[in-house]
C-alpha cells in the first residue's frame, strides 16, 4: 500500500498494518461498493491477468478472482507483511488462483507486459515518486492494457475520514497535520496533479470521473474502527489509559452525525482514474 522511501514502509509493516488486519472485515464491508466498481471495470476490460496495487488484505484481489473465474490470474501487491499474510490465508482457504507479493510496487521488477489490467482501491497515493511508480506499472502492463484506480478526493469532501482527528486534536496536540500533495490518503485529491502524474508516466487517454460512493458498516464496530485506524488510532497506541478513554469518548461523539440506528453510513468522495 505504501513505499519504503517516504517513511511509511515501516508504519504499514507493523502497527498500521496489524490494525488494518484486525479491522479487515469492517473495512471490506465498508468499501464493498468500491470493490464492486473496480471488479466491474476489470470484467468489462476482458481481463485475464490483473494486478491489484496496494491490495492490503486482498479483498479486491479475491473478489476479482471470484468474478473472473479460474481462467484468469490475479495478483495482489502490497508492502505490508501483516496484510499480505492475511490475504494469503484467505486465498488458501478459498482455493482461488491468486498470487500475493510483498513488495513496493514502485520498485518491484515485474515481467514486462504481464497484465491486462491494473486496479487499486486506495493503494496508489503513498508512493514517494508517483511518476516512477506509475511508469513501472505501465511497463508491467501489455500494450492496450487498462488502468482503473480509485483514490480519495479532498479531505474537505470526506468529513467522515477526518472527523476523528479534528475531534481528538485538542487532546492529542501531536497529531500530524495533513499537507497538500503529500504522500498519504489525500495525496491524489487534485485532479490536475493526478493527470500530470499518470500522463508523465506514459499512460494515455487519462480519464477522471468523480464518484460519490455510499458506504456502510454496523454501529457496533465503530469504537473498534475509530480506536485503531488512521492518525488517531496510531496515536492511541502510545498514550495512558485516561487519555485514551477521553479521546475515544470525544471522538465517538463526533461520529454521531454518521450514525443512524444500528448503522454507520457516509459517502466516500473519490476519483475513478482510468487510462490506457
Amino acid at each position: 500500500m505504501v513505499t519504503q522511501a517516504n517513511g511509511q514502509g515501516a508504519l504499514w509493516k507493523s502497527g498500521a498494518g496489524s490494525a488494518w488486519v484486525e479491522e479487515q472485515a469492517v473495512i471490506d464491508q465498508m468499501f464493498r461498493p468500491i470493490e464492486t466498481l473496480l471488479v466491474n471495470a476489470a470484467a468489462t476490460s476482458a481481463a485475464a491477468r490483473v494486478l491489484d496495487v496496494g491490495c492490503g488484505t486482498g479483498g479486491t484481489t479475491l473478489a476479482l478472482a471470484r468474478r473472473l473465474g479460474h481462467g484468469a490470474r490475479c495478483t495482489g501487491i502490497d508492502i505490508s507483511e501483516p496484510m499480505i499474510a492475511s490475504a494469503r490465508r484467505q486465498a488458501g482457504q478459498e482455493g482461488l488462483p491468486v498470487d500475493f507479493v510483498c513488495a513496493d510496487a514502485q520498485h518491484h521488477v515485474f515481467e514486462p507486459g504481464t497484465f491486462d489490467v491494473v486496479v487499486s482501491r486506495f493503494g496508489v497515493m503513498f508512493f514517494d515518486d508517483p511518476v516512477a511508480a506509475f511508469a513501472n506499472l505501465r511497463q508491467a502492463t501489455r500494450s492496450g492494457g487498462r488502468l482503473h484506480v480509485v483514490v480519495w478526493r479532498s479531505a474537505e469532501e470526506n468529513p467522515f475520514m477526518t472527523a476523528a482527528e479534528h475531534a481528538a486534536r485538542p487532546l492529542l496536540p501531536g497529531l500530524p497535520v495533513r499537507q497538500t500533495d503529500e504522500a498519504g490518503q489525500f495525496g491524489f485529491a487534485r485532479e490536475g496533479r493526478v493527470r500530470d502524474i499518470v500522463t508523465h508516466a506514459g499512460w494515455r487517454d487519462v480519464r477522471m470521473e468523480p464518484v460519490d460512493v455510499p458506504c456502510r458498516f454496523p454501529e457496533s464496530e465503530l469504537i473498534g474502527y475509530l480506536s485503531r485506524m488512521g492518525p488517531v488510532g496510531r496515536a492511541l497506541d502510545s498514550v495512558d489509559t485516561v487519555t485514551r478513554e477521553g479521546v475515544i469518548s470525544k471522538v465517538r461523539t463526533a461520529f454521531n452525525a454518521f450514525v443512524s440506528g444500528e448503522s454507520v453510513s457516509f459517502r466516500a468522495a473519490c476519483w475513478l482514474v482510468s487510462a490506457q
